[in-house]
């Protein structure tokens, strides 16, 4: 009788023993190459305009194959990347840019000013900073092939800040003949001017993509800065897997067929940690925060009485046991300034109660007058976390009352589905279930779940003019104190009105074989150079 790999997976935690697979259920595979490395990353990549969407995993395919003007170092400071010299006037208008020598298109040609203006007003048609900077700007423009300048109406001290920031999307810069496209259209080309490049020739989708070495890209010459400083790609190519099921991703791993998979199943922990050629590893030390989106368009959550009835059912201890039994991979959070930024506060937090409270929640459902209608969870079931959180939630609600339906497939459905803003018979929905960076709320013009502007606001298209009219003043806060005053009355609003629902913070450590080293620890995204194999 042939034996799965789940099966043996599971055989050998029934039993106690360390699982060792290499020798049976693929003896005919493989080893990966030494200048190759095999990643299982969380999702599956669908869409590949970073753009287009805001989705995590098209922005670390676009942080492989593109570049961007500035880069966070590893102290979370702005750092010149395709820029090689910058100014700013004296009276803070005028900016002017420089780019360094040394890059080009992948297809061969030169990268000029006119491909990074372009790109400047492709992304800000998507992007609240992006938007601020043209709201503020009375020109931006080419001086030669070499140098732009934005030339703004009054000053802009986080203008740096935001080229740079790592929220998606990020400002990756595109050839000027794939930037003057609408936002609103997908880019398909995947020629960037990054360290790796595309192998379209290998693409599966749905099974794997391949990045291969960039050989003509030209670093900066500072050693490597988080994700700032010379990005110096120690590997020949990098192969992403689509492996859906986490047990069957984790046995690859240990028979040495994949080197790393970016969410660690935490459930196997006790395994995990009895092989020695195993490491785990947290990159992004801040956390993610995770995140209950609701559609305002539709019902039932138009209503904020039942965006209210939410936010008091939410058990956020049991959504973050889900993701780990272990309480040093997560705790509650009830500050949409994330639980570790300088902005977190307290302020109108009374909703939170451990547990949740499913009798106020019953109550606020009867006073929004729902009717019974179809909620519809978008699940993703190729990211377990999600995946089983999504599970919770639909028992939850179904518990006092309310029609929930799963939605199910993987997470490449839910980042095109999630774009519909129609009702649900017309393949809309009601809620999804995602997370951000906990270092991106502390940055209210960037991080994607703190906009509330109807139409222009992050999916879910949350709106409340007083929220907003708190949030536009924050670009022109002069101190740290004016800031967190701030932060506490935009709080105060968000929980009034009930802009989404946190469910908690949790730490995701990658695991990664031992001999994959040089990983780079950062917010949010996962980087492919400096990678390096024993």
């Amino acid at each position: 009788m042939a034996i799965s790999r789940r099966d043996a997976l599971r055989l050998g935690l029934t039993t106690g023993a360390a699982l060792s697979i290499a020798g049976g259920l693929r003896a005919q595979a493989a080893p990966i190459a030494a200048r190759t490395a095999r990643m299982v990353m969380a999702g599956d990549l669908r869409v590949f305009d970073p753009i287009f969407t805001a989705a995590t995993i098209t922005a670390n395919h676009g942080l492989a194959i593109y570049e961007t003007l500035f880069s966070l170092d590893s102290k979370l400071v702005p750092q010149p990347q395709m820029v090689g010299k910058w100014a700013v006037s004296e009276d803070k208008k005028t900016y002017s840019f420089e780019l360094r020598s040394g890059l080009s298109w992948h297809d061969g040609t030169p990268v000029t000013a006119a491909d990074c203006v372009a790109s400047i007003r492709r992304w800000s048609q998507v992007d609240s900073g992006g938007r601020l900077i043209m709201e503020r700007a009375r020109d931006i423009s080419k001086i030669d092939d070499r140098s732009f300048t934005i030339a703004l109406k009054e000053p802009l001290d986080l203008l740096i800040h935001i080229l740079a920031k790592v929220s998606e999307p990020c400002l990756f810069i595109m050839r000027e003949q794939d930037a003057n496209r609408p936002a609103t259209e997908q880019v398909t080309s995947n020629i960037g001017s990054g360290p790796f490049k595309f192998n379209h020739a290998l693409a599966k989708p749905g099974a794997s993509f391949t990045y291969d070495r960039n050989e003509k890209y030209v670093p900066r010459s500072e050693p490597p800065d988080g994700f700032a400083g010379g990005k110096v790609v120690k590997l020949d190519r990098v192969i992403w897997d689509n492996i859906s099921d986490q047990q069957t991703a984790f046995a690859a791993l240990q028979a040495s067929e994949i080197d790393f998979i970016q969410t660690a199943p935490l459930d196997l922990l006790s395994v995990i940690e009895s092989d020695p050629g195993l490491v785990l590893q947290v990159l992004d030390k801040t956390g993610s925060d995770v995140c209950l989106r609701m559609n305002f368009l539709q019902k039932p959550f138009d209503n904020v009485k039942a965006r209210q009835a939410v936010l008091h059912l939410i058990d956020q201890e049991a959504f973050v046991r889900v993701r780990s039994p272990d309480p040093k991979y997560g705790r509650p959070i009830t500050s949409i300034f994330g639980a570790g930024t300088v902005y977190s506060n307290d302020e109108n937090t009374g909703w939170y109660k451990k547990g949740g409270d499913p009798e106020e929640a019953k109550q606020l459902f009867q006073a929004a007058e729902y009717a019974g209608e179809k909620v519809v969870i978008l699940q993703p079931t190729n990211i377990p976390f999600l995946d089983n959180a999504s599970q919770l939630l639909a028992a939850a609600l179904r518990k006092i009352g309310v029609n929930a339906e799963l939605a199910p497939s993987d997470w490449g459905g839910i980042v095109t589905r999630r774009t519909n803003k129609g009702p649900i018979e017309n393949g809309g929905w009601n809620i999804f279930i995602t997370s951000d960076s906990d270092y991106v709320q502390g940055d209210p013009i960037a991080a994607p779940f703190l906009s509330a502007n109807g139409d222009k606001a992050w999916y879910g298209w949350p709106k409340s003019d007083d929220y907003e009219a708190l949030r536009a003043k924050w670009a022109d806060m002069k101190t740290l104190e004016e800031r967190k005053a701030l932060a506490r009355k935009m709080q105060g609003v968000w929980w009034d009105f009930v802009g989404d629902v946190r469910l908690g913070q949790i730490m995701s450590p990658t695991l990664r074989r031992k001999a994959l080293t040089g990983l780079i620890s950062m917010p949010q995204h996962i980087a492919m150079w400096n990678m390096q194999k024993a």
